[in-house]
């Protein structure tokens, strides 16, 4: 994907203000059965399927502090994931918006199982105009 360098007033820097540093949300979610790796024989939380719920959660939560032109993409994580949630149980992932440079937005990230902490990091997200992608 690239971005059309031709579009030379597309603004780089500008975004709501409403989008801070401090700003912060948390999401519940069910772990299911499909959630889980196939290699192992019990039905718990896979890390790729908990990256995908951090991001949903990052995307839902800045949402309305986007322009109806904009979206985020994912452009780097950083976690661990330290222990299971199991398929029925449900995870609470909480996002806090640590730095915002120019388009780029760094998330703190952590993950509650009934159980405690599974996972701390970081989630870093590009605000960007989808139609320039080409």
């Amino acid at each position: 994907m690239m971005l059309k360098p031709q579009d030379s007033d597309y603004n780089q820097d500008a975004m709501k203000e409403s989008l801070a540093v401090g700003f912060e949300t948390e999401q519940t979610h069910r772990v299911t059965p499909d959630m889980s790796p196939p290699h192992l024989p019990m039905k718990v939380l896979s890390t790729p399927s908990m990256v995908q719920l951090i991001e949903g959660t990052c995307l839902t939560a800045i949402a309305p502090h986007l322009d109806d032109n904009e979206t985020s993409v994912g452009t780097h994580v950083n976690l661990s994931h330290v222990g299971p949630a199991s398929a029925g149980e449900d995870v609470v992932v909480k996002v806090r918006l640590a730095a915002i440079n120019k388009r780029r937005l760094t998330f703190e990230v952590e993950v509650r199982s009934p159980r405690g902490v599974i996972s701390t990091g970081t989630h870093e997200r590009a605000v960007i105009d989808p139609s320039r992608l080409g």
